[in-house]
C-alpha cells in the first residue's frame, strides 16, 4: 500500500449494519466510527453487545449488510484480501490443544502466511519478522516449547507475537486478558502499549473488564446492542450513566 495519505481516517464505519447468516435483528447497527492513525482506541460494553462482531466487520472476517466500511481509505468489500495484509488480528479466547505438536517459533511464523501467502515459502525476510516480533513481546524462551504447553498468559504473548510477526499498521485484539489473572493481564497491558507507540500502530482493543482498559488508550467507544451509545475520552465515558446503564441492563 502506498505510503503517501490519501484519507483522512485509517477505518472509517458509516451507517454499518452487519447480521449473522440466519438471523433476522443486526449484530451491530448503524455503526459509525472514525479513527485516526496513530489512535489507541478501546471498545467496551456488556457481553453480546456486538464487540467482537465490529472486530470482524472491521477486519473483513463478516460482511456488513448496510453501510460503507473503509480501510486505508478502501472498502473492506473490494480490496479485503490486501487490507488483511496491513492487519494483526487477536482473537478472543484462542485455545489448543495440549497435544498439538506446534513448537512456538512455527506458530510466530504462521502470522507472515497471510502476508506472503499459505502455499509460499518462508523467505529470510519473514523469519527476520517473526524473529523482531519475538523480541518486541520478549518471549524468546518460549521458541521451542510446544504450543500447547504454555500457560494462558504465554500463550496469548505468542498470538501478539504472531499478528506483529506480519508487520501490520493496525492491531486489533479481541479481549486480550480474558482467562488471564491480574499480573499476566498488567504485563500483557503494559507490553500492548509499548508496541503500540515502538510500531506507530493504530490498535483498537476490545475490553469487558473495565479495570483492564490500559493507561495508553485515550479514547473509548461504548457498545449496547450491537450500536455505539458513547464515543469520547475515557474519563469522559467511565464516569457517564450511560455506562451504568449498559451494563446494568445485562445484567
Amino acid at each position: 500500500m502506498s505510503n503517501h495519505l490519501k484519507y483522512n481516517y485509517i477505518i472509517e464505519l458509516s451507517n454499518v449494519d452487519t447480521i449473522y447468516e440466519g438471523e433476522k435483528i443486526p449484530a451491530i447497527r448503524d455503526v459509525n466510527l472514525k479513527i485516526k492513525k496513530g489512535e489507541f482506541l478501546c471498545v467496551i460494553g456488556p457481553n453480546g453487545a456486538g464487540k467482537t462482531t465490529l472486530l470482524e466487520t472491521i477486519n473483513g472476517l463478516l460482511k456488513h449488510t448496510r453501510g460503507k466500511v473503509n480501510i486505508f481509505g478502501k472498502e473492506i468489500r473490494k480490496f479485503g484480501s490486501s487490507i488483511r495484509k496491513e492487519v494483526g488480528y487477536v482473537p478472543q479466547g484462542f485455545s489448543v490443544s495440549s497435544l498439538m505438536p506446534f513448537l512456538v517459533k512455527d506458530v510466530i511464523l504462521m502470522g507472515r502466511f497471510g502476508k506472503i501467502g499459505l502455499f509460499k515459502s518462508a523467505s529470510d525476510e519473514d523469519y527476520l519478522k517473526a524473529k523482531e516480533a519475538v523480541k518486541l513481546v520478549e518471549i524468546d524462551g518460549l521458541l521451542k516449547k510446544p504450543i500447547g504447553k504454555l500457560s494462558g498468559g504465554q500463550l496469548q504473548k505468542v498470538m501478539v507475537a504472531r499478528a506483529l510477526a506480519k508487520d501490520p499498521k493496525i492491531l486489533l485484539l479481541d479481549e486480550p486478558f480474558s482467562s488471564l489473572d491480574f499480573k499476566a493481564s498488567a504485563e500483557i497491558s503494559e507490553r500492548i502499549s509499548f508496541l503500540h507507540e515502538k510500531k506507530n500502530l493504530t490498535t483498537l482493543m476490545v475490553i469487558h473488564n473495565i479495570p483492564s482498559i490500559p493507561k495508553r488508550c485515550k479514547r473509548i467507544v461504548l457498545i449496547n446492542e450491537g450500536m455505539v451509545i458513547q464515543d469520547g475520552p475515557v474519563n469522559e465515558v467511565l464516569n457517564s450513566g450511560s455506562l451504568k446503564f449498559a451494563y446494568k441492563v445485562r445484567k
